[in-house]
């Protein structure tokens, strides 16, 4: 019963994509090719409402569920890494159809094939973990 908050935070998580047409591989394509403003829209506003939540944060020095105070550390500055992560999620967005969140979105609604994607993730994720020690960062 301890995580039934996270199960409905996780339900309506998908049901907003779903409705959104967030996880449409149509939409995405539309968006890679730039025929629609509906993505960019929906990001715009993800940007914006995060950008608020950070504000609202840092503003009235809100805490976690915990009773812990939230802290931001700043990252080193770098565009080198910058592009080069953005461009490796932005090929497999666009050669997948779908970024982490739509995935699991995609399973929920039947789309089975979404599992090879899943398990590319994963084994990505693992890849990385195993050798972040000798890359650069």
């Amino acid at each position: 019963m301890k995580g039934i908050k996270f199960v409905v935070t996780g339900l309506i998580f998908g049901v907003i994509m779903a409705k959104s047409e967030a996880i449409s591989w149509y939409r995405i394509q539309e968006m890679f090719r730039f025929q629609s403003f509906h993505m960019y829209g929906i990001i715009g506003t993800a940007v914006v409402l995060g950008s608020v939540a950070v504000y609202l944060i840092k503003r009235f020095k809100l805490k976690d569920i915990q009773g812990k105070s939230i802290e931001f550390i700043d990252k080193a500055r770098g565009w080198r890494r910058y592009l080069t992560g953005g461009v490796i999620f932005g090929l497999g967005w666009a050669l997948t159809g779908a970024c982490p969140g739509p995935m699991f979105v995609n399973i929920g609604y039947g789309y089975c094939a979404m599992g090879v994607v899943i398990l590319g993730a994963l084994i990505g994720t693992y890849l990385y973990g195993v050798t972040k020690n000798r890359l650069p960062h």
